[in-house]
């Protein structure tokens, strides 16, 4: 199994960057996937979830309104759009896969959100 996240950077407060997360190794259309993040100095916050057919997507308060969930099942990819970014939005972003618990996780991208 390998999970790959890409499109982390640097954007100014207001801004918008998009995730992907390029799944191997398994069966991709068969799970349940979620972004969980980690900010500077926190623990590790749930960001989002989706179905395994995308059809049911689930936020944190947090993030309701701005961010979107979304995955490919043809191109094995978990996405996330990010808008009306804020500073507190700064962290390392994971794309994980959920078994009967989250099992696999990739190595992470850096968001960072700043003037």
């Amino acid at each position: 199994v390998q999970l790959v996240e890409s499109g982390g950077g640097l954007v100014q407060p207001g801004g918008s960057l998009s995730l992907s997360c390029a799944a191997s190794g398994f069966t991709f259309s068969d799970y349940y996937m979620a972004w969980v993040r980690q900010a500077p100095g926190k623990g590790l916050e749930w960001v989002s979830s989706i179905g395994s057919d995308g059809s049911r997507t689930y936020g944190a308060d947090s993030v309701k309104g701005r961010f979107t969930i979304s995955r490919d099942n043809a191109k094995n990819t978990l996405y996330l759009q990010m808008n009306s970014l804020k500073s507190e939005d700064t962290a390392v972003y994971y794309c994980t896969r959920k078994g009967t618990v989250y099992d696999y996780w990739g190595q992470g991208t850096q968001v960072t959100v700043s003037s």
